[in-house]
């Protein structure tokens, strides 16, 4: 069992990519919508904290990312045809200098 779970709820069309991918099996019935569960670690989820201030986590420990964040992981979990990419997809959804200033050169 994982830490920590991002639930990705379905549409229809969200669906199809899951199902195009060969993860039928892994669609599940969450609170009466299709979901799927993306595991992940407690350092990950720490980083989606810092990327993502305003996410928050049921009983489950389960968060549910922003629509722009969402497609992009369920378009990584397209490609790879695994829900096991939370390890490449941080480094896609966690950008550790959003809203910092950029540095100008020291000399």
């Amino acid at each position: 069992m994982a830490d920590y779970l991002i639930n990705v709820f379905l549409d229809d069309a969200k669906m199809k990519k899951i199902e195009a991918a060969g993860l039928a099996d892994k669609i599940i019935d969450l609170n009466g919508k299709k979901a799927v569960q993306v595991e992940m670690s407690a350092k990950e989820q720490k980083k989606l904290i810092k990327g993502f201030t305003d996410l928050t986590f049921d009983a489950n420990n389960a968060c549910e990312l922003p629509a722009e964040a969402t497609d992009k992981l369920l378009g990584i979990i397209a490609d790879m045809k695994t829900l096991d990419v939370m390890k490449f997809a941080i480094m896609k959804l966690y950008n550790p200098l959003a809203g910092k200033a950029p540095r100008s050169a020291q000399r």
